[in-house]
């Protein structure tokens, strides 16, 4: 339905409401969280929900509990008024649920002024005293990949995303492919929480010239999106290599690692894991899949291929 206006909501008791109501009317009900500043691969994710549910909902949220204060938090991306005006010539979309917060910080401020309590990682959530201090946690799944170098990321997505399917109460959630390790995790805490709600993955969108997209990319120069082209390229001749017999990782993991470094890129990651269990591999003979983080100047990107031999 096109440049249809979709209703904004930013009170959690309000959304749940309009969610119940409608279940009630035997509608079903799509959600697609994002952090906004949206772009077309957030675009693809609400296309999938349309294919699957009567109603979409899409949330807009810059989630603080999977920062730690040492990271992006302040500067990540936002223009909420020009996602509504993408969102309304796709059209289609219901509800944009638009919370200020989504944490308890009790008679705290909600953010800490340093990084580390008792020799561990906090997140930038206030978790002391009568503030937030409730989290889930997908223990095995979380601790590769992004896990080994953002240590409360996880933790905040997980805390997040179940606040949201509380409060959404949809039938179908839709995640993309891109944040793999993400997408596995939402995958099996509802299954170990029983939540009855669909997991979608979505294909991994890239911009004509391969880079995938992220919300982060507009923060790259024009010579380090060129160079961070590197991380695709090698991607795809690992991928082909593997396709044709080449099965050692480890020489594939160098090939990619190499390609980055030569790019003037730092790599966080190059591993090749099992699609489901993320479990590192050292020969590639079932599905798996290669997934990258590395820096360009003072950019993060990931990226990932799956792998079917």
């Amino acid at each position: 339905m096109a440049n249809k206006e979709p209703l904004i909501i930013t009170d959690k008791h309000q959304m749940r409401q309009w969610s119940r109501s409608n279940r009630a009317k035997c509608k079903t009900i799509g959600l697609v969280p994002t952090m906004g500043y949206l772009h077309e691969g957030h675009l693809s994710l609400i296309q999938e929900s349309q294919k699957h549910t009567q109603l979409t909902v899409v949330s807009i949220y810059v989630n603080p509990g999977q920062f730690s204060p040492n990271e992006d938090l302040s500067t990540y991306p936002s223009d909420f008024l020009g996602d509504i005006q993408k969102l309304k010539i796709i059209g289609g979309v219901d509800v944009v649920f638009h919370p200020q917060n989504l944490y308890d910080y009790g008679q705290n401020d909600g953010f800490r002024n340093s990084e580390r309590e008792d020799g561990k990682m906090v997140s930038c959530v206030e978790n002391s005293g009568m503030g937030h201090e409730t989290w889930v946690r997908v223990e095995r799944l979380e601790k590769g990949l992004c896990g080994k170098s953002r240590p409360v990321f996880f933790r905040g997505v997980a805390t997040i995303v179940a606040k949201l399917f509380n409060i959404v109460e949809p039938d179908v959630a839709v995640f993309g492919k891109k944040d793999y390790q993400q997408w596995r995790i939402i995958q099996r805490m509802v299954r170990d929480l029983d939540f009855a709600i669909k997991v979608i993955g979505a294909d991994l969108v890239c911009d004509d010239d391969g880079l995938a997209k992220s919300s982060r990319n507009v923060r790259l120069s024009a010579q380090e999106r060129e160079k961070a082209l590197s991380i695709s390229k090698s991607l795809l001749n690992a991928k082909f290599a593997a396709e044709k017999g080449q099965v050692d990782c480890k020489e594939l993991r160098d090939y990619v690692v190499h390609a980055i470094h030569e790019a003037g890129g730092k790599v966080d990651y190059a591993e090749i894991v099992d699609q489901e269990s993320l479990e590192a591999l050292k020969e590639i003979k079932s599905p798996a899949v290669f997934c990258v983080a590395a820096w360009f100047g003072n950019v993060r990107l990931i990226d990932n291929l799956e792998i079917n031999v």
